[in-house]
């Protein structure tokens, strides 16, 4: 890395002749990711759900990297069938080097996916694990490949309802997302184990963007009215990207985590992250693992460890 203290975008290597995808790419750290890759002569699809807002990110980009390889992906997290799909459309891609797991929602009222799961375990979990999950054989295909599953530093205070996964009894938008959040961490964790136990040529790692000024937050009510303050502690979008694109295309270790390693964690130059001891729970990671397959119906056949 050419920064001595950590990695940023600068440190990002030409990717000419390589493919991604990225979720939630049309704005925030999803998009800024994309316009690096895009500007380091990558192939780039964008999951987005919206069209014309995926398309808006595409024109931005291409203003900025005129010949940039950038794609609209459709994609709905929040819809099994809809990353079914996806997962389809990108089996006829030539070569797939990594999927950026970044898209994900924060703090909404309580609403449900369309198969009827709480949307913040819904979306930020079992949307990624279906489709990681589905993209897993072409991903096999490209030797060095990467899964870059996003965390958050709130998977510290995150606890599962095992008991009311779909918030039947009770909601809570802050529980449930460090539950979602958690549910990620461990993902990536279980993930990295079977992998390697079957000798996969495809990788495991997680990140997370610090605590990064986008729109994700836009759930936070009063939160957000102390503005300039707040954001003077905040990591930027471009800097909260910086993570995910070491995992994608650094020197990583395979189930690594990292983030920003300044200002608590918050914000900074990326590298390696702390995670809660929870996370890294052997028992925990395989009970969420047959939960998913159980609640998506998708199993990445990969042998338990």
């Amino acid at each position: 890395m050419s920064n001595h203290k950590g990695f940023t975008e600068a440190d990002v290597p030409d990717q000419s002749g390589k493919s991604f995808i990225v979720t939630g790419a049309n704005a925030g750290v999803g998009f800024e990711v994309t316009r690096v890759l895009a500007a380091r002569g990558a192939r780039v699809l964008l999951g987005c759900r919206d069209q014309a807002r995926a398309k808006e990110a595409i024109a931005r980009i291409r203003r900025i990297t005129p010949r940039a390889d950038v794609s609209w992906l459709p994609l709905d997290l929040g819809d099994i069938e809809s990353i079914r799909a996806a997962a389809k459309a990108v089996a006829a891609e030539p070569r797939m080097d990594a999927l950026i797991n970044n898209a994900g929602i924060m703090y909404p009222p309580l609403t449900r996916t369309r198969q009827g799961f709480e949307s913040q375990f819904g979306v930020n979990h079992l949307g990624v694990f279906a489709l990681t999950s589905l993209l897993l054989p072409k991903l096999a295909q490209t030797p060095g490949s990467r899964v870059v599953v996003t965390s958050s530093i709130a998977h510290f205070k995150g606890k599962i309802d095992w008991d009311d996964l779909n918030a039947e009894h009770g909601y809570s938008k802050v529980v449930r997302y460090g539950g979602s959040k958690l549910a990620n961490a461990l993902f990536f964790f279980e993930l990295d184990r079977r992998l390697r136990a079957s000798r996969s040529p495809v990788t495991a790692v997680g990140v997370h963007p610090g605590v990064a000024s986008t729109n994700l937050g836009r759930h936070m009510g009063l939160a957000q009215w102390a503005g300039p303050i707040v954001g003077m502690l905040l990591n930027s979008a471009d800097k909260g990207a910086w993570p995910a694109l070491l995992a994608a295309t650094g020197s990583v270790k395979p189930g690594g985590y990292y983030g920003p390693i300044g200002f608590g964690g918050i914000r900074g130059v990326a590298g390696e992250a702390k995670r809660a001891p929870r996370a890294e729970d052997p028992e925990l990671a395989k009970r969420l693992w047959d939960v998913s397959i159980a609640m998506t119906g998708i199993d990445p056949d990969l042998p338990s460890v």
